[in-house]
């Protein structure tokens, strides 16, 4: 990694933000001359630096760290095109699922929409903070929320807890397309 490509995505993120100089050391516990030399410097700061610098600028630190070309033009805005989908290897896939990411260029996002293509054979049993969503595009779904079993059809939707146990798969002849979207909440 070019260590001058870490001072221009400092400058290209804050400026996305509409965030001075001043307001960003304010923020990140440095001072504003520090954070100019940072910007204009040819080499990078300490990784400890570049972290206060990322929690100030609310992104993630290895996006201060990727290539120009990876940077977003916007990071208020994430578009994602078809044939530019995901297969996201996570624990759904390890169960059975197929998961695509709908926005896995958004930095820093809350929520997380994706779509799955649910087993026909329950395998995991999901917990963990937050919300979700989901609208059955194709097919039917078997949701399992604590205890109780839902049947989910095209067109019906859910909006659930998630830290209550809950689990799914595909009933019927065909397996069923679902599109989700989880919310986490923000960390502090």
């Amino acid at each position: 990694m070019d260590e001058k490509q870490i001072a221009k995505n400092v400058k290209k993120i804050r400026q996305s933000k509409n965030m001075s100089l001043e307001q960003l050391a304010k923020l990140a516990g440095l001072t504003k001359g520090y954070v100019s030399k940072i910007e204009h410097s040819q080499k990078a700061p300490p990784f400890s630096t570049l972290t206060k610098i990322a929690i100030a600028l609310d992104t993630d630190v290895n996006l201060l760290m990727t290539e120009n070309s990876e940077v977003p033009e916007d990071l208020n805005l994430c578009i994602v095109r078809s044939n530019e989908r995901k297969e996201v290897v996570s624990r759904g896939t390890l169960y059975g699922y197929h998961y695509v990411a709908l926005a896995y260029k958004k930095i820093g996002k809350n929520m997380e929409p994706y779509i799955i293509e649910p087993a026909f054979e329950e395998k995991a049993v999901f917990s963990h903070e937050g919300e979700e969503f989901m609208y059955v595009l194709e097919g039917a779904h078997e949701f399992v929320y604590g205890n109780k079993k839902y049947i989910l059809r095209e067109g019906d939707s859910i909006y659930f807890d998630s830290i209550i146990p809950h689990s799914g798969r595909s009933i019927g002849r065909k397996r069923a397309r679902v599109l989700g979207i989880m919310y986490s909440y923000k960390r502090q």
